[in-house]
């Protein structure tokens, strides 16, 4: 197998916008390499949130198969995409599984933690995608993930456990897996979900979409592994999910707060208004026969469970679920679906009527030395052994009995101290088996800490302007303490508490720091964490500074070439404070193309003007991020724009025939006279486009204007 890097990855604009429906179109752009060399392989792009043109043909220089998009800020974003066959799909929202995710304060969880994570899409083949932001969104990025369809071993059902393809069997990148898996001492209940995404894909797209889900969940969300333990297609094919054992209580990453003992089975595909197949509904409930069985879980039963913190539950909260529940009953989501959702009862209700009979709720209480008793719930009455065997493996007692419940007592007060080894056996079932004597490793009480003390970002401008008004303070705490978070100016003297004293339990907090009635300067955030042992504190420095505010760089798409139309370039900004300002031009987010200005400025309004000239040529079309740095006493704080060059007029071009047909080479407004009446018509984007005209067109003539105010030749037909 070869090395694997995965994307091509754009450098960041460092933008931050209030936004609200803004729509951005880019083009899906090549990964430098793939992730193995057959596979799925992964584009990231950042987007550009100014809403400037997509300097982009027709045609994506390579398709996607699977959207994620990662964003920061409140707002939400949807998208739609553009088929091979170019069609467009419906808008989506980008995370209605919201919840998905690995438990808070888990090392998988803090990996990606300033971004909120989307779902995985799987759209089919497609070549384009267009974004819609609401509300305040400041950066936004695009997973694009492009996976073929690779041959898959179909493997037979055995009597005992159904038919599961083995991560061997659907090719799974092992390489790509962050950390070991982690388990939980026991399973005790299930969580359905649905991926999200299209249900048209192909019995042979279906291993390509989870290896697609596998290499989003890993390389964008930096999640350990896929999030599921097991997934199951519209064919009835079930996938192993999460390494670590089929058998094993290995913790996924798919319900917040409720991945610690609980099995994760995902339904790919969207079933809110569609209802999910037969074979896919037969497959969940064969497989959950099988797996509670496993765990002696009596899948129409209910389970106390307490969260570690959810959308829906805050942590502590102890939650009533379901033996096979769904994703909408641990979280504030639609998954998996009303339309899957309703079939939940039915599926549990076949799952416990699958491979009887069963022992549910096994249960030994006391120890060798004493008296033992051991307890169980049969699916039926039948008869049932409990067997008891020493280290060498010799009966050291034993019962029996008859009926729907297990209940023996075992004197043990004889016998030598020691493990001894339990078995609850019906003929037919699962047994149930265990150990006793050797006291079982008990959990330490974990020692306070403190551990990623983070703000984001560290330099603030608390203006109102919407651009870096507020920073997030995150930490992370090792066990439930009573926190208070303090600010401290630069001599160290407490000025403000931002929060406490407030008990929290153990994992990732954070609290916003807006520096409310604060003068600028440098401050300390500080958190003080105290329990019954011990206080830590850890801090972490911020910079306030207002000096620069209301910046803005317009027309987002400029064109300087002379021709007088949109030929500069305006940045606008104000000064608090007199400061040293620089604007620069930057290529990619680093690459250094012009300085427009640099000097020192007084306080007030200031506007750079900019006609594109550089020190050695010219400039050349393409994206382009203008950057204001102010520097004063405090910091340089820095604002950063996006904008598009483009010096060239579209070309143009009248088809023959009817009906009247124009073929332009980007998008553009077209002027046209035909048979000396005027007309305008907008093209969305290049290629050929349909002229609302009846009847012949013996004299046409069409001039095109793109965004930057280039004026292409004029077409002719005579």
């Amino acid at each position: 197998m070869s090395a694997k890097p995965y994307a091509a990855t754009l450098p960041d604009a460092a933008v931050k916008l209030l936004l609200a429906a803004l729509v951005v179109l880019v083009t899906a752009l090549p990964a430098g390499a793939s992730v193995r060399e057959r596979g799925p392989s992964m584009t990231v792009v950042d987007v550009p949130l100014h809403g400037e043109r997509a300097l982009a043909s027709a045609q994506a220089p390579r398709r996607f198969d699977l959207v994620g998009l990662h964003w920061q800020g409140p707002g939400s974003v949807a998208f739609r995409v553009r088929s091979v066959a170019g069609r467009w799909s419906p808008w989506h929202a980008a995370a209605p599984e919201s919840d998905d995710r690995p438990d808070a304060g888990s090392a998988e969880a803090r990996r990606v933690r300033s971004w909120r994570l989307g779902s995985p899409w799987w759209v089919g083949p497609s070549t384009r995608i267009e974004y819609r932001l609401t509300g305040n969104v400041r950066r936004l990025r695009a997973f694009l993930v492009r996976s073929p369809v690779e041959p898959v071993v179909r493997v037979p059902a055995s009597a005992a456990t159904p038919a599961i393809v083995t991560r061997a069997e659907w090719n799974a990148d092992e390489s790509i897996r962050q950390s070991p898996p982690q388990y939980a001492d026991d399973m005790r209940f299930a969580v359905v979900h649905h991926t999200a995404g299209s249900n048209d894909y192909t019995q042979a797209e279906a291993p390509a979409v989870v290896r697609a889900i596998e290499l989003y969940h890993v390389k964008a969300n930096g999640w350990n592994d896929i999030g599921y333990n097991f997934l199951v297609d519209r064919f009835g094919t079930v996938y192993e999910g999460r390494y670590g054992g089929i058998d094993r209580n290995v913790i996924g990453a798919h319900a917040l707060g409720f991945n610690r003992g609980s099995v994760g089975v995902a339904v790919l595909g969207t079933y809110i208004d569609t209802a999910p197949p037969l074979a896919a509904t037969d497959a969940l409930a064969r497989l959950l026969a099988w797996r509670l069985d496993v765990a002696h879980v009596d899948p129409l039963s209910s389970v106390d469970v307490v969260s570690g913190g959810s959308e829906r539950y805050p942590a502590g909260t102890h939650v009533v679920l379901r033996a096979v529940s769904g994703h909408s009953d641990t979280g504030l989501t639609a998954c998996p679906g009303t339309a899957l959702y309703a079939k939940l009862g039915a599926i549990a209700s076949k799952a416990q009527a699958i491979g009887l009979p069963k022992i549910y709720a096994p249960l030994v209480t006391g120890q060798p030395g004493g008296a033992v008793r051991f307890q169980a719930t049969l699916s039926s009455a039948k008869p049932w052994t409990v067997n008891v065997t020493d280290a060498t493996g010799a009966t050291v007692a034993s019962g029996s009995g008859i009926g729907p419940v297990v209940d023996w007592a075992w004197d043990a007060t004889g016998v030598a101290p020691g493990g001894y080894d339990w078995q609850i056996a019906v003929a037919g079932a699962t047994p149930a088996s265990g150990t006793l004597g050797s006291a079982a490793p008990t959990t330490p009480t974990p020692t306070l800490d403190l551990g990623d003390v983070s703000a984001d970002p560290e330099t603030i401008s608390p203006n109102g302007d919407g651009l870096a008004d507020v920073s997030t303070l995150t930490y992370t705490t090792t066990a439930r303490a009573t926190v208070t978070v303090t600010v401290a100016d630069a001599g160290g003297q407490d000025v403000a508490v931002l929060s406490g004293p407030a008990a929290e339990p153990a994992g990732m907090h954070t609290l916003p720091f807006r520096a409310d009635g604060l003068a600028d300067g440098a401050y300390q955030l500080r958190v003080d964490a105290a329990d019954a042992e011990r206080t830590v504190s850890r801090t972490v420095a911020v910079l306030v500074t207002r000096t620069l505010e209301n910046a803005s760089v317009a027309p987002q798409v400029f064109s300087p070439n002379g021709d007088g139309r949109a030929d500069r370039l305006t940045v606008r900004f104000t000064l608090v404070n007199p400061a040293a300002v620089r604007v620069r031009a930057l290529r990619g987010g680093t690459t250094w193309v012009a300085t427009p200005f640099a000097g020192d400025l007084s306080a007030g309004p200031h506007v750079v003007r900019w006609d594109g000239s550089k020190r050695l040529g010219r400039l050349l079309d393409g994206e382009y991020t203008i950057e204001v740095d102010a520097t004063d006493a405090i910091t340089t704080s820095v604002l950063a724009f996006p904008f598009t060059s483009d010096t060239h007029p579209p070309s143009l071009r009248v088809l023959r025939g009817a009906p009247l047909r124009v073929y332009v080479s980007e998008p553009a407004l077209l002027q046209l006279r035909v048979n000396g009446t005027s007309l305008s018509v907008r093209a969305a984007q290049a290629g050929v486009v349909r002229v609302p005209w009846d009847g012949p067109a013996a004299r046409v003539r069409v001039v095109a204007w793109d965004a930057a105010g280039n004026v292409s030749r004029p077409a002719v037909r005579r």
